[in-house]
């Protein structure tokens, strides 16, 4: 599993609805203030261990600051919310051509069952989670703060 982590003061989703009555419409699925967004791609062989994995080392990270300033608390510690939102696209492979493969990425149905047990184990933190809608078009606005982005990938971390 990929996932794209910032530290955020505040972000969103929306979903793109083009199919209402000819128009594009917007509708915020998920909200934070504070916290992590969490931009999560499940590539092909991940496991529910690799999505375990993850949430913990995530709920873990400590890149808040502390009262000195340093990057020394956890989500857990400050008590922030996590917006997740799904997005193969992080594993496009863009070595070759002008258009990215995403043969690494796993089909729909899997990726969505291990979406949504790294959402269950973020919850299972008690952090509050909101998410974005699998396999839809949509919109995330995110204002990162400090800014504070990092990459993680469950098989290059281990």
């Amino acid at each position: 599993m990929r996932a794209v982590v910032q530290r955020v003061v505040k972000s969103s989703v929306a979903v793109i609805d083009e199919r209402v009555q000819n128009k594009r419409e917007e509708r915020i699925v998920g909200e934070i203030q504070g916290g992590l967004c969490i931009l999560l791609g499940v590539g092909v062989g991940d496991t529910e261990e690799d999505a375990q994995w993850l949430a913990d080392k995530i709920a873990n990270l400590r890149i808040f600051e502390d009262d000195d300033g340093k990057m020394n608390r956890s989500l857990l510690e400050t008590g922030g919310g996590a917006l997740v939102v799904s997005q193969f696209t992080l594993y496009g492979d863009c070595r070759k051509g002008r258009r990215p493969s995403f043969v690494e990425a796993a089909p729909a149905e899997e990726g969505n069952r291990l979406y949504e047990y790294f959402v269950t184990r973020m919850k299972l933190h008690g952090i509050d989670t909101e998410c974005g809608v699998f396999q839809t078009h949509m919109r995330v606005e995110i204002l990162n703060d400090g800014p504070v982005t990092l990459i993680l990938d469950t098989h290059k971390e281990r």
